[in-house]
């Protein structure tokens, strides 16, 4: 029998997929001739045609990244997720270098372990005013998992992220941080999280860094204990080639013939990612001309001078993509496309197509929200760009400092060069006038904060097609204000009346696009009656009134987004109206025969009208907080175009028969309604993808939902589900189920039906067993039995077809239990195992783990030997008050942390762990000594208050905190000579 390990080495490489065996192979071809060669070749790919142990792959990183697992496993040592210390960690680097990458790899991988989690992009972007209070409020959002979070300053900010978090375990990221104060008012000092809370930062630079001591003589930094630093290094040679390749080929590795000048070419990229992949997805389906004559430029650009190896395939775009490229780079990172999209579309460019080539080529990203994104080096770039168009300010097409837009605008060095201008972010309200705009003449784009309009704009501002307004003015001191061009209307944060003068001016025009709305707290809306070729409507989280709408918006025939949402209503407002009252979705909404996306939610809605049917274009409804919704019309299912339906939180007691006609409906969502049981005809909902039954009161699903063959993701958390049918088992494509908090007390054998199951949640159920044939899940990541009080053992040693139970879980990545009771199961097979978290289980068998946590098992009196776990690197105990020692550690353990452990007197020697870097002991009241320790190990003791009484070893500490005064009194650092 032959069985080969891969050890280092991909088993495609072996198959000679990519470059690493071919060019070691060329090289011998002189010396043994091809016929040798050719058996070599052919016998190696039998050999990895043979299912063998891949050593390398451990199965728990993203199969599109390359080159970062060592990095990953470095950042995941740095942060010991074991130790309940807060702790910062920077990653830094060059640009272009893969910080952000390696941070969202990190926090993918760890998040679900934390209480709230929070990733913030572009922080330097938002270095003061309103961009911090919105990086705020989405920090206390995500962690709090609450939207709207209301903010009046960022002192308030502060103040919010203090209180709420001091005992929450969090894991937040910081990316791009360059400045202390962006750090003071996100995340400043430890004390503001509980205990474990991680914070990740990624910068350039890490000079902004508080500093513990300096050695001026060798010039080298230490930091604060609390920061954790790591810094990014360039791609080896192998892994850039297969980056480049990635891109250039859509393959692991170059053909033959492009072999030598693919490796030409990343030799001259340095090494760095983003430059190898802007430059391959450039060259993808290009002609070797053009290869050789981009190779030549490279050859022309110092090796450091990364912006002039970008700039490179920059200058292969067209003029059109040039321009939508400088507009992201300087005022669209963040945003929506759709918006600019219409801009763009007026500026007689198609944006679609110039859009799809941008991306293609990763000059620019759009996200699963659709919003646009750029790397912080492209960004630069662009910005770099433009400053080369010329050296004087007012000669350039595009200025993005408030600050220098201020200067040439009041002291009138506008030029017609100037096509977009942003003044926000000022510290003070401004008048500015007209004879100021007029020195720009080509102005098509305009963002103001906290800006008044004064004197005649008779046939200025003309070419306007993009206005954004902050805090805009309730009066308007401007006359004869014509916007004719207009096609883009932001308007945020304003208390701007009905009959406000800046209606006219912004409204009277047939380009108008797109009007959005958010907290303009307005009770009536502008007569919009004339905006035949209005696309988008949006009236955002207006409160304390929802705005009347008039029944002429069945004019608007070209509309295909309206949206009109209300954090609270006043229902009196609406009745007597001669505008239409949403308590009854009306008729003149339901005539917009393009509305593609309609979203009525936080209203007082009661019903629906009958001829909401008619809206055969429709794709997404949303009627999410309608509380007062009681049903839904069998019209409903005349929506044949109806991709997702959400109806999260309204009084919906049945679904009507008629539901079963939306073939297409993929996402519906039923959270927090009335609805008891689904109808049987749910599996006619043939296109089905995901499906929302959390906080309901339904008790079990009908046989018929076998028949949902497209199902991915079933969520019933919180809800009164009992049992799951049999036929569970015939859904093929689901992914991930969701049975937290349910009354289930069993699973149904059929589970081992689901091939594609990935996420199995069954925290706080009844489930009392699990069954052998959860074996059959080869698929399977996470399975999670936390905090099941009735669980008490896996059914069978065996699973059906005589091997160990979970022997086929391969990819099982995280493993939670709660008191089971495992006897004899082997989890050698769980080669992909790296999380366990065990409550209340005596004894297992964890060969290959990695990471071992044991919280709150307080009738655990005793630990089985834990020597043969080899890769043992992190253990944590905790709250075990029974435990009466430690048993025999194995030498792999790197990370020994002891907390509130209340018996314990003395800790066995641990000097034979020679590996052992930290030893972390906290609230451990009885602990009079502590043990021998290898030379190199971090010790770290807090709130242990006899600890001082005893004379035990100190001599190979090289820390320990302030909080044990009568140990530090005891102890000198060693002397080193």
């Amino acid at each position: 029998m032959i069985m080969p390990i891969f050890f280092d080495v991909d088993p495609d490489e072996v198959k000679l997929k990519s470059g690493l065996y071919l060019e070691a192979l060329q090289k011998h071809e002189e010396k043994f001739g091809s016929d040798v060669l050719q058996r070599w070749k052919d016998a190696l790919k039998e050999v990895a045609r043979i299912k063998g142990w891949d050593l390398k792959d451990r199965g728990y990183l993203p199969d599109h990244l390359v080159g970062i697992r060592d990095s990953f496993e470095e950042v995941m040592r740095l942060l010991d997720e074991g130790s309940p210390d807060i702790r910062y960690l920077v990653i830094h680097g060059m640009g272009g270098i893969g910080k952000t990458t390696l941070a969202k790899v990190v926090f993918n991988h760890i998040s679900s372990r934390f209480h709230g989690c929070s990733f913030l992009f572009y922080v330097q972007e938002a270095s003061k005013g309103r961009e911090v209070v919105q990086l705020q409020r989405q920090l206390l959002s995500e962690l709090l998992n609450i939207k709207g979070m209301e903010i009046s300053d960022y002192d308030a900010g502060i103040y919010q992220i203090k209180r709420r978090f001091r005992k929450k375990k969090v894991v937040l990221v910081l990316d791009n941080l360059n400045k202390w104060d962006q750090l003071t008012k996100l995340a400043e000092k430890p004390e503001w999280f509980g205990r474990g809370s991680r914070i990740i930062i990624t910068t350039r630079d890490i000079n902004f860094l508080p500093i513990k001591e300096e050695n001026q003589e060798n010039n080298v930094k230490t930091h604060l204990e609390e920061f954790k630093i790591f810094q990014m290094r360039e791609l080896c040679h192998r892994h850039a080639l297969q980056l480049f390749s990635k891109h250039a080929f859509r393959m692991d590795s170059p053909s033959h013939d492009y072999y030598h000048i693919s490796c030409d070419i990343i030799h001259k990229t340095g090494g760095l990612p983003l430059a190898i992949v802007v430059i391959g997805s450039s060259l993808y389906g290009k002609s070797k001309s053009l290869w050789k004559a981009t190779l030549k430029k490279l050859d022309l650009v110092p090796n450091q001078d990364v912006h002039h190896k970008l700039k490179i395939s920059f200058e292969m775009l067209e003029d059109a993509q040039k321009e939508i490229f400088l507009d992201i780079a300087c005022y669209f990172i963040g945003e929506e496309k759709i918006f600019p999209h219409y801009m763009w579309k007026a500026m007689d460019i198609s944006p679609k197509v110039e859009i799809f080539v941008l991306s293609h080529m990763s000059l620019i990203k759009v996200d699963k929200n659709d919003r646009l994104s750029m790397h912080d080096l492209l960004k630069d770039l662009g910005r770099e760009i433009v400053r080369e168009e010329d050296k004087i300010l007012e000669k350039r097409s595009r200025l993005w400092s408030p600050k220098v837009a201020l200067d040439i605008l009041q002291n009138r060095k506008g030029t017609k060069n100037i096509t977009a201008l942003k003044l926000t972010g000022l510290p003070k309200v401004r008048d500015f006038t007209s004879e100021e705009f007029s020195w720009l003449p080509n102005l098509r784009l305009l963002e103001l904060e906290g800006a008044n309009l004064t004197g005649d704009f008779k046939n200025l501002l003309s070419s306007l097609k993009w206005q954004s307004w902050c805090h805009c003015p309730s009066d308007l001191q401007v006359i004869n204000l014509c916007l004719g061009n207009l096609v883009v209307l932001k308007l945020l944060d304003s208390e701007i009346p009905e009959n406000w003068n800046g209606w006219g001016p912004c409204l009277e025009n047939c380009d108008l696009k797109v009007m959005h709305l958010v907290r303009c707290h307005l009770s009536i809306a502008p007569n919009i009656s004339t905006c035949l070729n209005l696309r988008i409507l949006v009236f955002a989280e207006h409160c304390p009134e929802l705005p009347q709408i008039d029944n002429s918006i069945d004019k608007l025939q070209r509309l295909k987004h309206l949206e009109i949402t209300a954090a609270r209503v006043q229902p009196s407002r609406l009745f007597g109206s001669p505008r239409f009252d949403l308590c009854v979705v009306p008729s003149a909404i339901c005539r917009l025969k393009n509305l593609s996306k309609l979203k009525l939610e936080g209203q007082c809605t009661r019903e629906l009208h009958a001829s909401i049917g008619e809206m055969a274009g429709l794709k997404c409804l949303s009627l999410k907080h309608c509380y007062r919704l009681g049903k839904l019309l069998d019209s409903i299912g005349k929506l044949r175009s109806l991709l997702e339906l959400d109806l999260f939180n309204t009084r919906i007691k049945e679904l009507p028969d008629s539901i079963v006609d939306l073939k297409r409906l993929e996402k519906m969502c039923l959270g927090r309604t009335r609805i008891r049981e689904l109808p049987n005809s749910i599996a006619r909902l043939e296109s089905l993808l995901y499906l929302d039954l959390q906080h309901t009161k339904i008790t079990t699903l009908p046989a018929s939902v076998g028949y949902l063959k497209k199902l991915r993701c079933l969520n019933m958390v919180s809800s009164k589900m009992r049992e799951l049918p049999n036929s569970i088992g015939d859904l093929k494509m689901l992914e991930h189920i969701v049975l937290d908090s349910t009354q289930i007390r069993e699973l149904s054998n059929s589970i081992g039906g689901l091939e594609s199951l990935i996420y199995l949640e069954l925290q706080e159920t009844n489930i009392k067993e699990l069954l052998a044939s959860i074996g059959y899940l080869k698929r399977l990541k996470r399975l999670d039995t936390a905090r099941c009080l009735h669980f008490l053992e896996f059914n069978g040693i065996k699973s059906p077809i005589e091997q160990p139970l979970f022997s086929e879980l391969r990819c099982l990545s995280k493993l939670r239990l709660s008191r089971c009771e495992l006897r004899d199961i082997d989890f050698k097979w769980l080669e992909n195992l790296h999380c366990l978290d065990v409550r209340g289980c005596k004894s297992l068998e964890m060969e290959l783990l990695e990471e071992l946590s044991i919280k709150k098992c307080s009738s655990l009196g005793k630990l089985a030997d834990l020597s043969k776990l080899h890769k043992l690197r992190s253990l944590l105990v905790s709250d075990c008050k029974s435990l009466r020692g430690l048993p025999d550690l194995p030498n792999s353990l790197e990370n020994l942390s002891i907390v509130n452990w209340s018996i314990i007197r003395k800790l066995p020697d641990q000097s034979k762990l020679l590996k052992l870097q930290r030893l972390y002991i906290g609230h451990c009241k009885s602990l009079q000594d502590l043990p021998d320790l290898p030379n190199a190990c971090h010790l770290d003791v807090h709130a242990c208050p006899r600890l001082g009484e005893s004379r035990g070893v100190l001599a190979s500490c090289w820390r320990c905190r302030k909080s044990n005064p009568r140990l530090l009194s005891r102890w000198r650092p060693p002397f080193y000579g």
